[in-house]
């Protein structure tokens, strides 16, 4: 459990580190094209945080609102309150707001920015048929969410996407419509400009590959994390088994498919799966149950 949770970290540590030799790079070839130094890096950044703001302080709100999730008392849902409770004693985390999704669906999600501003939110359906220590294993993969700041990690991932769009929308609608203020023909400078283009084209495609491949090693990460919380991988991956018959929600939104357990919408063949912010559940429940055997 403690070999994968530092793997993982590592790689989305790696994946970041990447993003940000992809905007540098971009930064310096957009400074040199239109010999602006790195004045439009500074504003990209700038525009960038700005957006992100809002979703970072208010984005908590506006996704439980879409997803149809309402409010529960501990005199509401004793059960569920007490395995939320519980298992935030354990993790030494305060308990966040409860919401349920009156939904069929087996699905969950967890949100907010830090653990005193954190909510989760279960359906209906998974309430029902999940046995406790499966229900368990979920709460705790979405506390887990919570204790490792995932929603911090995203919001900088999203900050590196904006940039990335930015400058390259900018760049390559600066070059159609009349170029840069270069005129260096040397074959250098000529090779420099092709490989610049290359990288704008590129380089959206990219941000956004690095974004979902985040998304999936912080899953791999609550996984883990839940099993150490529990001191049970075999809930969750029985849970996992369960969830991926029936993860559909009615109120679907395609923005909130990185916040559940299992995207709401699976994409099933090899090549759209580079796209999916979720790894496949087969490969979960396997690096479950390789914890459980090791144990």
């Amino acid at each position: 459990m403690y070999s994968q949770i530092a793997a993982n970290k590592r790689k989305t540590v790696l994946l970041i580190a990447v993003f940000l030799i992809i905007i540098w790079s971009l930064g310096y070839f957009f400074g040199w094209y239109f010999d602006l130094g790195y004045t439009p890096l500074i504003m990209a950044f700038g525009l960038s945080i700005i957006m992100s703001l809002f979703g970072y302080y208010r984005g908590d709100s506006l996704a439980l609102t879409l997803a149809g999730a309402q409010p529960i008392t501990k005199e509401q849902n004793a059960y569920v309150y007490r395995l939320v409770e519980n298992l935030c004693i354990t993790a030494g985390l305060p308990t966040p707001k409860i919401y349920l999704i009156n939904d069929s669906a087996l699905n969950a999600f967890a949100t907010g920015r830090d653990p005193e501003h954190a909510s989760i939110a279960l359906t209906t359906g998974i309430v029902k048929a999940l046995a406790n220590e499966e229900l368990e294993g979920v709460i705790a993969h979405e506390l887990s969410h919570v204790k490792n700041l995932d929603i911090r990690v995203m919001t900088i991932v999203i900050v590196c996407v904006g940039i990335v769009t930015l400058l390259t929308d900018i760049m390559l609608r600066g070059h159609f419509w009349g170029g840069g203020r270069r005129s260096d023909s040397r074959q250098a400078g000529a090779i420099l400009m092709i490989i610049g283009l290359v990288l704008a084209i590129l380089a959206p495609l990219f941000a956004r590959l690095i974004q979902f491949a985040v998304s999936r090693q912080r899953e791999f990460l609550a996984d883990a994390s839940s099993a150490l919380l529990t001191r049970y991988p075999e809930g969750l991956a029985r849970a996992l088994e369960k969830i991926s018959v029936n993860p559909a929600v009615s109120h679907y939104n395609r923005a909130l498919s990185h916040l559940y357990i299992s995207e709401p919408k699976p994409l099933g063949s090899r090549l759209t799966s580079l796209f999916s912010t979720h790894p496949p559940i087969a490969e979960r429940v396997q690096r479950l149950r390789q914890m459980e055997r090791s144990a």
